[in-house]
């Protein structure tokens, strides 16, 4: 079966850092381009970052740039994304999505149905 899954989801405290896995099963990530959403409860989803094939480029959501990097392995058919300096703001369930695409812009940030995949989400809570 064609699957995502998400991992690395916990419990921080402000400031403090926490590196999600995105891995896929049943498919190559090779030939798409990957995106982490978050969805808090009562909010809209929102885009946080994508990042082309192999070396292609990355695009962050403006809350987030500095502090947020998205790495991919596709030796390993993983894709990262490396939260540091969170923020209570940053609390919500995260995915990542697969996009039979090799560029990614900015504009993937908000084109949720373009993407083929997704995964079933991990829970980041940012607290005290």
């Amino acid at each position: 079966q064609v699957q995502l899954v998400e991992s690395g989801g916990g419990l921080v405290q402000p400031g403090g850092s926490l590196r999600l896995s995105c891995a896929a099963s049943g498919f190559t990530l090779d030939y798409y381009a990957i995106g982490w959403f978050r969805q808090a409860p009562g909010k809209e989803r929102e885009g946080v970052s994508c990042i082309s094939v192999s070396d292609g480029s990355t695009s962050y959501a403006d809350s987030v740039k500095g502090r947020f990097t998205i790495s991919r392995d596709n030796a390993k058919n993983t894709v990262y994304l490396q939260m540091n300096s969170l923020k209570p703001d940053d609390s919500a369930v995260y995915y990542c999505a697969a996009d039979l695409e090799i560029v990614c812009g900015s504009w993937h940030l908000v084109a949720f149905d373009e993407y083929d995949y997704w995964g079933q989400g991990t829970q980041v809570t940012v607290s005290s």
